[in-house]
């Protein structure tokens, strides 16, 4: 018995040295466990930037970002009065329509120390009333300054007796897709809400002339107009939209870059409007199927389809045909990226345009102008500055020339006509003919003062 009681110890221990060398000797770590040691990371990172700062995932720090950005988004509520009732009832038997208030929320960022707030247009449109809360509680009745509905940006004004926290504009040019962020807002109400992200896209245009950032951070209803900042705490766009089945986020959030956002504040600050430069061509939609026939629906950049007369594009010599492939330092892939550049520039601004003509490179330098042309509010009407050869045929230095007219104004023979009057208020250009239309009535007379290519005065008045 104990010789086998020895036999059995002497196995075991020479299948325990067996066992030990094969482990020594071939088998792979599959796992590296780490222990207490300080001095060694819980995982691996990667040393490539990943951020603002150029850190690595576990060595970004938001805390910094968000403290700054809450101080600094506010609560926006927005008070419209509609009026209810049975509008029949109202003309038969003189029923006095009640009057019902609706609120409804958004947020805003201050961008100065004595209380301007910038916000989308859609989170104060039709506003009677508007007011602010900051993140301390205090309460403020806003005004509007201006508002911009192609940008969907507004700005306000809060009087402060002193001063307030606020964000500095970051450059929306150099924020790089994969950057982390922070979209900082008031969601269903729930005040100073900050969740992490990163920019997923960038130029996404979401079927309009537009420019968005793209990015996966929670953006939801109540978000509108609130911050999207980098790890800096740099404000890089304005939240505006989601893209969702349901209302709510679903991964897929959208804010106007701050380029953009800037230029239309200091616009409205300065001029008390935007002043778009643009450079006066038509792009060919690459899906269009003119684009698929031609073979260009692959292209990178954007094929210019038509030059505007009288346009910074003409005067440059820029054609049609051509390709654009950069404008200053940004490059040109889709049409998209090249209005949400110009977003940010006002007419008299010169850009560099590189182009691809027939194959060959070359370089363009364009003064960006004012727009030419527009449809005229309540009257459908397409009109443009004048040039310098209708000012000439004309007569008048003041006005906008009619190009085209709907088709219920076929029989008034309007069309190359010029306006330059409208129910006695001078009409200068297409901006100031644009506010003038809008304030007119459908259904009111409205009567036109106009001059034909002889000369001569015509006065029309519809009613």
């Amino acid at each position: 018995m104990k010789r086998i009681a020895g036999l059995f110890i002497v196995s075991l221990f020479a299948g325990a040295i067996t066992l030990g060398a094969y482990k020594l000797f071939f088998e792979k770590d599959t796992y590296k466990w780490v222990g207490n040691n300080p001095e060694t990371p819980l995982v691996s990172t990667s040393s490539l930037a990943t951020s603002a700062r150029g850190a690595g995932i576990n060595e970004v720090d938001f805390t910094l970002a968000a403290e700054k950005t809450v101080n600094a988004v506010v609560h926006v509520k927005n008070l419209t009065i509609s009026k209810g009732g049975n509008s029949l009832s109202d003309f038969f038997y003189g029923y006095e329509r009640q009057q019902t208030p609706q609120i409804g929320t958004g947020s805003g960022v201050i961008i100065t120390p004595d209380g301007y707030i910038v916000t989308n247009n859609h989170v104060i449109s039709n506003a009677s009333q508007l007011e602010v809360t900051l993140n301390n509680k205090k309460t403020y009745e806003a005004k509007v300054i201006g508002a911009d509905k192609d940008s969907d940006i507004a700005l306000l004004k809060i009087d402060v007796d002193q001063p307030l926290p606020y964000l500095a504009f970051g450059d929306s040019d150099i924020t790089k897709v994969g950057e982390w962020v922070l979209a900082v807002g008031n969601p269903f109400s729930l005040t100073s809400t900050v969740t992490a992200g990163i920019v997923s896209a960038k130029a996404r245009s979401l079927g309009r002339n537009q420019s968005f950032i793209q990015t996966d951070a929670a953006v939801n209803p109540g978000n509108s107009g609130g911050a999207l900042v980098n790890t800096n705490g740099d404000l890089i766009g304005i939240n505006t939209a989601i893209t969702s089945q349901t209302g709510s986020y679903v991964g897929y959030a959208f804010a106007v870059p701050s380029n953009i956002a800037k230029k239309v504040i200091e616009d409205i600050m300065e001029f008390g409007n935007v002043q778009r430069g643009l450079l006066g061509i038509s792009a060919l939609n690459v899906n269009s199927r003119q684009a698929i026939e031609m073979g260009l629906d692959e292209i990178e950049g954007v094929y210019i389809s038509q030059v505007s007369e009288d346009s910074g594009a003409e005067e440059a010599g820029l054609m049609e045909g051509d390709v654009i492939k950069q404008v200053d330092d940004i490059l040109v892939r889709k049409f998209s990226e090249l209005t949400g550049y110009l977003s940010s520039k006002r007419p008299g601004d010169v850009v560099e345009v590189v182009l691809d003509r027939d194959g060959k490179q070359i370089t363009k330098r364009v003064a960006l102008k004012k727009q030419q042309s527009l449809i005229l509010p309540n009257t459908g009407f397409m009109v443009r500055n004048l040039t310098k050869e209708d000012e000439r045929i004309y007569g008048v230095k003041k006005g906008v020339k009619i190009i085209d007219v709907p088709e219920g104004y076929g029989r008034y023979d309007l069309k190359n006509k010029v306006i330059t009057e409208l129910d006695g208020n001078q009409i200068n250009d297409i901006d100031d003919a644009k506010e003038r239309f809008s304030e007119i009535s459908r259904y009111g007379r409205t009567s036109f003062t106009m001059i034909n290519e002889k000369g001569e005065k015509e006065r029309l008045i519809l009613q």
